[in-house]
């Protein structure tokens, strides 16, 4: 999250260098080799993790409130490890440690503020050993202090659960609940941050779908988070749920009763703005046989209730591929599921997936890029995915468990860490992959925070940094075309079955240098809260991370934003067309100059020659 300091976000400065645009252009395409650069990929793992590059990356976030990312990894089934950031190599030291001594084995890792101090505290859950995969789910939050987590310092919630829970903010105060079906009862129930009271949630007639993806993301565009769950009819039927938030309460729900035509198997569903028009869409990725030999990714958008196929043909120089159905490593049930991010940074989201090879044993992750339907089955979208077969270092990684993206330099351009099989006594090997896209792209990060406190923190901790779920961004601005462009994302609307999901979220711009016209975040809204619920920022710098305060809540036009530069590779090939045509403009100056002082000095020869003669 690094960078230098702007002020506020309001600031304002040219939009183009005309003398720059005319006289260095050549020299900028030239430098980034031209237009069409592809995508490449490095592996730094060594340099990340050193010799510590195993085990189950389980979620992210900012542990010791120093505005770098941490990684939460799971070792040994029972032992959580969190790899704070540092600035020497290896850029990642595993520095807290917490065993879980009651012999259970953890399922999931959720960093979230769960009692209001503005610090992090760690809610994991788990199972017994040997246990199997309808066991009930125990679950234990871990209490931050002073950027330490202590064993004896936990609160074991009294009841469990039937499937990982979904961390969300249910109402409305911007501390995390838990959510999810209890022994208690068979609807679902939330156990309320803070208080830690369990209260009823909603009422639904349907059985909660295992494995689920439920998230909880605005899915109307008013900046208000919906909760979308997915079910299971009586008949075994897979029905999608939306409980729209009105006014803070979670109204009765619409249903989408039918999946894709001859789909068997399905995914997990995940959110993503595919065809950059502000509203979230629904991904799912599924299988139309039993064996997952052919798999199909299919997208919806909310109110429509018409799957469309993005992507269908899997296959590559007489290989097929297909989903893996289901990987249990070694206690974690990992079902289908889609990693969104933008690789590229032009506006659209791409997706990392682990493919099988059909006919082979060979498993391997790869790159989905987001690019312009020119096919019949998606062309109401507008938009598909291309598979990238041949990607340096990505290729390579055999036994491919999981893919996600991650920030690793805090520099804004999304890079890759794979999980694979293989490692020593049965531990996960941890993969880490620079993006070395070459095309210098522009993009804005945004994290929003709970705003619990603004400069007078507890125990002066600073309020970065803290996973919020809910959140809800959207910006516009104009393309390098001059046409209107959007886009817009959920922040941390998924948290079960290694979501994976960023505690930020990297908005890409494309190649164009204009400002962001407006940047719009909204937060979840408490019961009965008439206020407007989201806050506009205009004339955003590119290439910059926005960290958004929303204090106080019900007072948006009070909320604060702070923003730091992150200068890119534009900025260097700027400064060096610059300064050759800096050079070219002197060199020209200069022999100019040279050559009207050789006739000055020949016209003074000229009049002493002709003065001379006229003496004379």
């Amino acid at each position: 999250m690094g960078g230098t300091g702007i002020g506020g976000p309001g600031q304002r400065g040219p939009r183009r260098t005309p003398l720059l645009c005319f006289l260095g252009f050549p020299l900028l395409l030239l430098l980034q080799g031209g237009p069409g650069a592809q995508a490449a990929l490095q592996n730094v793992t060594g340099e990340l993790f050193g010799l510590e590059a195993l085990g189950t990356v389980a979620a992210f976030g900012d542990f010791n409130a120093d505005k770098q990312t941490d990684i939460f990894v799971i070792r040994s089934g029972n032992e959580l490890l969190i790899f704070l950031a540092d600035k020497k190599e290896p850029y990642f030291k595993p520095k807290v440690n917490l065993t879980m001594k009651s012999g259970g084995v953890i399922t999931s890792v959720v960093p979230g503020d769960y009692d209001g101090d503005s610090q992090m505290d760690v809610l994991i859950t788990t199972i017994p050993n040997n246990a199997k995969s309808d066991f009930p789910v125990s679950a234990s939050i871990f209490w931050g202090h002073n950027r330490t987590l202590d064993y004896n310092n936990k609160t074991d919630l009294n009841r469990t659960f039937d499937d990982e829970p979904l961390i969300m903010d249910f109402n409305g105060d911007l501390i995390p609940d838990v959510f999810g079906i209890t022994n208690e009862s068979k609807q679902p129930q939330v156990l309320i941050g803070g208080v830690l009271t369990w209260q009823s949630a909603l009422e639904t007639q349907n059985k909660m779908l295992k494995p689920h993806s439920h998230a909880f993301i605005d899915l109307n565009r008013d900046y208000r988070a919906d909760l979308f769950l997915t079910t299971e009819l009586e008949t075994k039927e897979i029905q999608f749920e939306i409980w729209e938030n009105k006014d803070g309460n979670f109204t009765k729900p619409k249903y989408i009763n039918q999946k894709p035509d001859k789909v068997v198997v399905t995914g997990q569903t995940v959110f993503a703005d595919f065809d950059g028009d502000g509203q979230q869409d629904l991904l799912l990725p599924a299988c139309t046989d039993e064996h997952c030999q052919k798999s199909a990714i299919y997208l919806m958008k909310p109110g429509s209730n018409e799957w469309i196929t993005v992507l269908q043909d899997f296959s590559n120089n007489n290989a097929v591929w297909g989903f893996v159905k289901y990987t249990k490593e070694p206690a974690l049930t990992i079902p289908i599921g889609l990693h969104i991010g933008d690789y590229n940074m032009d506006g659209f989201p791409d997706a990392l997936v682990v493919l099988k090879n059909v006919s082979g044993s060979n498993q391997q992750a790869f790159l989905l890029e987001n690019v312009p339907c020119i096919n019949a089955s998606c062309r109401n979208v507008g938009r598909t995915f291309k598979v990238y077969w041949e990607l340096s270092d990505l290729n390579q990684i055999q036994d491919a468990v999981v893919a996600t993206f991650f920030d690793i330099y805090e520099d804004g351009i999304l890079d890759i860490i794979v999980l694979s099989k293989g490692y020593k006594n049965n531990e996960l090997a941890i993969h880490a992959l620079k993006n070395n896209f070459e095309a210098d792209a522009y993009f804005v990060k945004v994290i929003v925070l709970s705003g619990l406190c603004s400069n007078d923190c507890p125990q002066q901790i600073k309020p970065f940094g803290v996973n919020q779920p809910g959140p809800y961004i959207m910006y516009t601005t104009v393309d390098a075309n001059g046409y209107m462009k959007n886009a817009s994302a959920g922040q941390l609307s998924q948290s079960a079955h290694l979501a994976l999901q960023l505690p930020y979220n990297v908005l890409g711009l494309g190649r164009s240098a204009n400002f962001l016209d407006h940047l719009y975040v909204g937060i979840p809204w408490s019961p009965g809260d008439q206020s407007q619920g989201n806050q506009e920022w205009t004339a955003i710098i590119p290439n910059s991370q926005l960290i958004v305060i929303p204090y106080p809540h019900n007072d948006p036009s009070r909320w604060s934003a702070k923003l730091y530069l992150t200068p890119s590779n534009i900025v260097l090939l700027t400064a060096i067309a610059l300064i050759g045509v800096c050079v070219f403009i002197l060199a020209i100056i200069g022999i100019l100059h040279w050559q009207e002082k050789k006739a000055d000095d020949r016209e003074k020869r000229q009049e002493a020659h002709r003065f001379h003669f006229d003496a004379m």
